[in-house]
């Protein structure tokens, strides 16, 4: 299960999606010429200077040594995230965690609920297997083997997410697209593990979670030939909820491989998940799975917590998730406002608000999304996102937050990222039209400097290799000004 957790993790991610930042025009006065070394890298691949936005200032004294373009607002794709988690850990503190109550409606007696369960979800974005089943471990822990009733789920603290989960690039089976939910059950999404055996032929295909009234195909043959795009070669089929199909083969040389793919049916999801996940643990059901309203009036026989609000902020963070940004983005607007349904509207401006009392009224220079960055709209200038760095440094829970970042070169989104003569924590950006790293940068001097670059340009991403550059500029030379 942990390893099927880190790969839904990797798979909240998108990278490279078909989505268009346009850069927002004008010029900044007091630009500084930037590192020779940057500016070959932008020119070796056509990239002109102006597509580029940057800030390295000192950490603490807010020294300026490098400025270009740094109040023009730009899409600062995934660097959004900075924004929501910041403002997370200082309004709720880093041990904060999220509560799912549960009910049990009715007496209890020789292992039988002569009645319901009821789960209302809070926003909890860690409810993944591992942890619902910990959950309906505690029901049975009760003593409950049986439940006469019905398993309802009320998911109505989150307003219902408006369009498709396709709506950003067309991806709908792609778990980074996974619409949020008050009581979002593993990501909607299922892992499928393909196990080659060459004695048989064929490889079997292992899926997970359980859900009831799916099946999967339980093989797929083998064939000879290099890795390649094996999941083409599969002939995958999963439009019908009911049967998920493998029409094609499943070449030899890739050994063991897993697919997390979210689901067709994402509105009948959580049903399946908790009939066939209480049916696997040995439990029975008389009722059905379904959506109704939490009990009033009535304290829950439990509460299931999540995990600190640091781990999610580091998973966000380290591993660039969009599903789990946008509810920890919703569950801002909930906090605020627990009596009304939190929307993207009210989140948008529970954000806009902490920027304001934090940073200051920022003016066009911030435009919200939906917290995550996963959006074409959002804009940020690098000027904001830098004072938001220095704040952050200042703050009771800046050890947590840098944490939180991706380490140059050994875990997250920068693990294979070459690593230089210095270290930094930075956060990554990345869409089809948008490059950015933002976050803290220790020179060789042991100085530590706050760095934001961003680049909106149709090849952002060719443009990798001058971002690194200018971190390895920071590392050597700025320490020396």
């Amino acid at each position: 299960m942990v390893a099927g957790l880190g790969l839904l993790l990797a798979a909240l991610t998108a990278f490279g999606s078909a989505a268009t930042a346009a850069s927002a025009g004008g010029t900044e006065p007091a630009d500084t010429p930037l590192p020779i070394a940057v500016v070959r890298e932008l020119q070796r691949v056509r990239i002109p200077a102006q597509a580029l936005s940057a800030v390295v200032q000192e950490a603490g004294s807010g020294r300026t040594l490098l400025s270009l373009r740094a109040s023009v607002p730009v899409n600062p794709a995934s660097l959004a995230k900075l924004f929501t988690t910041a403002a997370a850990l200082d309004q709720l503190g880093p041990a904060w965690t999220w509560r799912t109550p549960v009910w049990l409606m009715g007496p209890v007696r020789d292992g039988m609920l002569d009645g319901s369960l009821h789960l209302k979800g809070s926003g909890d974005p860690k409810l993944v297997l591992e942890q619902l089943w910990l959950l309906l471990r505690r029901v049975q822990q009760l003593g409950v083997r049986e439940i006469r009733g019905d398993i309802v789920l009320d998911g109505s603290a989150f307003a219902a997410a408006s369009g498709d989960p396709g709506d950003f690039d067309g991806e709908t089976l792609r778990p980074y697209n996974v619409r949020p939910d008050a009581l979002l059950l593993n990501y909607k999404s299922t892992i499928f593990t393909f196990v080659p055996d060459a004695a048989a032929g064929h490889a079997r295909v292992l899926s997970e979670p359980p859900l009831a009234g799916t099946t999967v195909d339980a093989q797929v043959p083998l064939a000879a030939g290099a890795c390649g795009d094996w999941r083409a070669r599969l002939e995958a089929s999963f439009a019908d909820a009911a049967r998920v199909r493998f029409a094609g083969s499943y070449p030899a040389a890739c050994g063991e491989r897993s697919w997390p793919v979210a689901d067709a049916r994402p509105a009948t999801y959580n049903a399946r998940l908790l009939a066939g996940l209480w049916r696997e643990m040995g439990g029975r059901l008389g009722g059905t799975v379904r959506e109704g309203p939490a009990p009033q009036g009535v304290p829950p026989s439990f509460e299931h917590r999540s995990p600190p609000l640091l781990d999610v902020v580091r998973d966000i963070n380290k591993y660039s998730s969009n599903v789990m940004a946008q509810q920890l983005f919703l569950t801002l607007a909930l906090q605020q406002e627990p009596s009304q349904p939190a929307s993207e509207a009210g989140a948008r401006a529970a954000l806009r608000s902490w920027v304001t009392s934090r940073l200051g009224d920022p003016g066009d220079e911030l435009v919200v999304d939906n917290g995550s960055g996963l959006a074409r709209e959002g804009r940020s200038s690098a000027r904001l996102l830098a004072h938001l760095l220095q704040q952050a440094d200042a703050s009771p829970w800046a050890a947590e937050f840098a944490s939180s970042l991706p380490i140059l070169g050994a875990d997250g989104t920068l693990r294979n990222a070459r690593p230089g003569s210095g270290d930094a924590h930075l956060k990554t950006g990345s869409l089809k039209d948008v490059a950015g790293l933002a976050g803290y940068v220790r020179a060789e001097s042991g100085r530590r400097y706050v760095l934001v670059a961003i680049v909106n340009h149709a090849q952002a991403n060719a443009a990798r290799p001058a971002l690194q550059a200018l971190v390895q500029w920071t590392m050597r030379e700025a320490g020396a000004r």
